[in-house]
């Protein structure tokens, strides 16, 4: 059966949506027009009219033709009918985007792979949490969960604002609202021309030349693609709406500021965009650094960030509304701060806007494991783009003139000058990842014009980016703390006295970590001393502040955390140490992933065969075997002990399932599966006798061949980061040798796939597993005993006589890559005949690093978010004590 109407009753919301959106487009920029000229025929007579309360430029204060409490005298307004009907188009804008996404869950939720969205996403096997981020894997529930926090946020603003800025602003949200709606609006004009994707696709409709619907229109498949690997990781479920709420944030201060150049108010507009700004910042940096969490927990690139183009076409837009942020503290005194905050205001919600491009218009191609592939949207997306760089260009083109000119040069003595060069410098730190991370789009360009381009992305991207962006961030953070100290006015009358302590105090604590760190790198030494120094001058800053009032410690709070973050990169990236080192002389394999770069993963991973103990650094490790998820099974069990069911997510147990003493599965029950991936239990003994266990995963996957994760020990001062680096296929079945045949008797010795072995016994036996022996059945066991360098194993194969039939059940062994039968008994020579097949041993290759100090990285994470927390809330109730005024 196909379920063809909620497809539908979704396909009307996205109209809706659409609809609605360009609807209150149209009459929020109604209102604002009638209003904008209701406020110039009254109030306005010079440009410097719209400046208000104390804005001064170069240190002369803006001279005005009437008292400010004038200009906030607005005439007894009649009611605003244009305002009402965008106000309400908005609102049902909202409920039609809570509508879309609805449908598309309650699809997923329900299986109905008949919907080319849900099949190419989902399979019957995903928990709820991942089919939650099934929901946004795809290009088209991307751009709807955009959606749905701009309508969110567009709600709030509607409320909260304030009348004066309301229409002129949300006229800016709603266009881009209608935009993103047009992403998914799914309409086909004649044979080409298309307008956005509909998630709401009928498999036929997907794929209408597929021979099956041919045979069968009504055909639906019995299971989905399923969610890809990479993404079945709980961070998934969080780090992309957190990751599109900071996108859909961008565009707050990005309206305001549009929003005051229409209206003439080139000032006014940072007082209310300011907490918007903060709060954005503050959820952008959690996304990407949530992304690269994720990246270090699920990738086994072993770390949490590659300078991936789509990384850092997030990345870059984050840097930039840092220093916007910077530049509106000091728009207030500066018209250098203020055009410069209009510009990279403008610039954060347009790199939004490239960064979308980049990553789903397939111009990265294979450049980036991110990137969407082209769904015919890149044109449309272009065209998104280049009607808000046009708009914003123009209108701040032309409302340029209404921002004077500093009359004095910013001193050097002067807070406005070290900000100015933080942003400075921030934008420079962008500007140089952008530049090379557009070089595909350089190329589509010059390809555009008849022109072959031969410029490539850089081979080593990861020493490409950080050799420049170690060397920016150094800056930053001698910036940062130069600057606080002029910012609370510590260095007064032109003297650097202020600092003499903190400078000693980062000399001192810099030179003990250089010396006993053995610190040789000049690079690292630098970074490290203008990241204490970064510490030292904020923390007595904060500790000054903390005194009077701590509400204003959020900028001080969060440049300890950036400090911190510094040191925990520097250690955790720059001291990466490999401990799997290979020192049987031996090389593990021949292919080019390992002899590459002078054999260099050859001697960085170590081999280790099941149960055959083996060194690694401080720790003896054995590898234990293959384990599987099962669903309601805490931990994992052992990959024998179950049947899986091909194509099933459900396996028959073998034996019973016992977990920490607890039967939750009988012999022979069925269980629900994670069949896709393998973890692969290693267990790590210390010097004092403790063990420990890691179960890094891999899954074989016939699209993307070998995908492997890694398992952490997390410790205090530093992280053990371990992944498999080649495997056997853990699906596929033992590939035997041909059957050797042995005659041995009791106590002979002879040799089992290169192993010594002994006949010890052979002996009457009532027990066989898989068999019941009956007291008319005859039944015997041989004991083979198996010499290795490590010990000894015992074979037991059987020999059974069972209603005049024989049987010879034969015994594996994983560790021994063995199968041996007992074949024949014959008692007039007393010798008995084992028939062998060999095969592949169990083993795993298997890479460890310590990564030191990583958790500096996060706990400054962690304080660089409680310092934008506090900076907001404090932001935010400066602007609402003006707005109350203003009422």
């Amino acid at each position: 059966m196909i379920h063809t109407t909620v497809g539908q009753l979704g396909h009307f919301f996205v109209i809706l949506s659409f609809v609605t959106a360009l609807v209150a487009t149209v009459a929020y920029f109604l209102s604002a027009l009638g209003r904008g000229n209701a406020v110039q025929a009254e109030a306005v007579e010079e440009p410097q009219l719209a400046y208000a309360g104390e804005a001064s430029f170069g240190g002369k204060v803006a001279k005005r033709k009437r008292p400010l409490q004038q200009l906030n005298q607005q005439p007894q307004e009649k009611k605003d009918d244009w305002r009402t009907l965008a106000r309400w188009a908005f609102y049902i804008h909202g409920a039609a985007v809570i509508g879309v996404a609805s449908s598309l869950f309650y699809i997923i939720y329900n299986h109905y792979f008949e919907y080319h969205y849900a099949w190419s996403h989902s399979s019957r096997a995903l928990p709820v949490q991942y089919m939650i981020s099934c929901f946004w894997e795809g290009q088209e529930g991307s751009f709807l969960l955009w959606l749905f926090w701009n309508a969110v946020l567009g709600a709030i603003l509607i409320r909260t604002s304030g009348k004066q800025w309301e229409a002129p602003m949300m006229a800016i949200f709603a266009l881009v609202q209608a935009f993103l709606a047009s992403m998914i609006l799914g309409v086909i004009f004649g044979d080409s021309f298309k307008i956005g994707s509909s998630p709401f696709l009928l498999l036929t409709e997907a794929m209408p030349d597929a021979p099956i619907f041919t045979a069968d229109p009504n055909f639906v498949p019995k299971d989905g693609n399923g969610l890809n690997p990479l993404l079945q990781n709980y961070w998934m479920v969080i780090h992309p709406p957190t990751l599109f709420l900071g996108f859909a944030l961008t565009l707050v201060p990005f309206a305001y500021c549009i929003a005051g150049l229409w209206r003439n108010q080139p000032l006014e507009w940072i007082r209310p965009a300011m907490p918007w700004t903060l709060i954005g910042g503050m959820v952008l940096g959690v996304g990407v650094m949530m992304g690269g969490y994720w990246a270090y927990e699920t990738l086994n690139f072993e770390g949490y960030w590659n300078w991936d183009p789509v990384e850092n076409a997030v990345y870059v837009p984050w840097l930039v509304l840092v220093a916007a942020l910077h530049t509106m503290l000091i728009a207030k005194r500066s018209s250098t701060g203020l055009k410069m905050a209009i510009i990279l205001t403008i610039s954060t919600f347009i790199l939004i806007l490239y960064s979308t491009f980049l990553s789903r218009s397939g111009i990265l191609g294979n450049a980036s494991v991110h990137s969407f592939t082209d769904l015919g949207l890149s044109g449309q997306l272009l065209l998104y783009l280049l009607v808000f760089v046009t708009l914003a260009t123009v209108l701040a083109a032309s409302k340029w003139k209404y921002i004077p000119s500093d009359t004095e040069e910013a001193s050097v003595y002067s807070k406005e000058f070290w900000v100015f060069i933080g942003a400075t410098i921030l934008c420079l730190a962008a500007f140089q990842v952008i530049a090379t991370t557009s070089i595909p789009v350089y190329n589509k360009v010059l390809e555009s014009f008849g022109k072959v381009s031969n410029l490539a992305l850089p081979a080593d991207q990861v020493s490409h980016y950080s050799k420049f962006q170690i060397w920016f961030f150094a800056l930053i953070a001698l910036v940062t703390g130069v600057g606080q100290y002029m910012w609370w006015r510590k260095l007064e009358n032109k003297k650097w006295d202020a600092l003499i302590t903190p400078g000693i105090l980062t000399l001192l604590v810099s030179a003990a970590l250089i010396a006993f760190g053995q610190m040789k790198n000049p690079v690292y030494m630098v970074l490290l001393v203008a990241s204490v120094f970064a510490l030292m001058t904020n923390g007595t800053i904060l500790l000054g502040i903390i005194r009077g009032n701590y509400r204003l410690s959020g900028g001080a709070i969060a440049h300890i955390g950036m400090a911190l973050m510094l040191i925990g990169i520097l250690y955790s990236s720059g001291y990466t140490k490999v401990i799997s080192i290979n020192n049987s002389g031996l090389l593990i394999s021949k292919q080019e992933e390992f002899t590459k770069d002078n054999n260099r993963q050859n001697k960085e991973n170590t081999l280790l065969w099941l149960n055959q103990p083996e060194h690694m650094g401080p720790y003896q490790l054995t590898y234990r075997g293959q384990r599987i998820e099962a669903r309601e099974v805490p931990g994992y069990i052992p990959r024998k002990d179950v049947e899986v069911i091909e194509g099933d997510f459900h396996g028959i147990a073998q034996r019973d399932i016992v977990q920490n003493g607890k039967v939750y599965y009988k012999k022979g029950d069925t269980l629900a599966l994670y069949p896709e991936n393998t973890y692969y239990d290693v267990e790590y003994r210390e010097p004092n006798g403790k063990i420990f266990n890691l179960y890094p995963r891999a899954q074989v996957n016939e699209r993307m061949g070998l995908l492997a994760s890694p398992d952490i020990r997390h410790k205090s001062d530093r992280d053990m980061y371990t992944y498999v680096s080649s495997v056997p296929d853990p699906s596929a079945e033992n590939t035997w040798e041909k059957t050797e045949t042995y005659s041995v008797a009791i106590k002979d010795t002879f040799f089992l796939n290169d192993y010594v072995a002994i006949l010890d016994d052979v002996a009457r036996t009532n027990e066989v597993e898989g068999m019941e022996v009956g007291p008319t059945d005859a039944a015997v066991r041989a004991k083979v005993r198996v010499l290795d360098k490590n010990g000894e194993h015992i074979l037991s194969p059987a020999f059974v006589i069972k209603n005049r039939m024989v049987a010879h059940p034969a015994e594996v062994s994983d560790e021994l890559g063995v199968r041996i039968q007992l074949n024949e008994i014959d008692p007039r020579t007393g010798k008995f005949t084992f028939a062998v097949n060999r095969t592949q041993r169990d083993y795993i290759v298997m890479k460890a690093i310590e990564k030191p100090l990583i958790n500096v990285l996060w706990i400054g994470t962690l304080i660089v978010v409680i310092g934008f927390l506090i900076a907001t809330f404090r932001r935010y109730q400066e602007f609402r004590k003006m707005r109350n005024k203003a009422v």
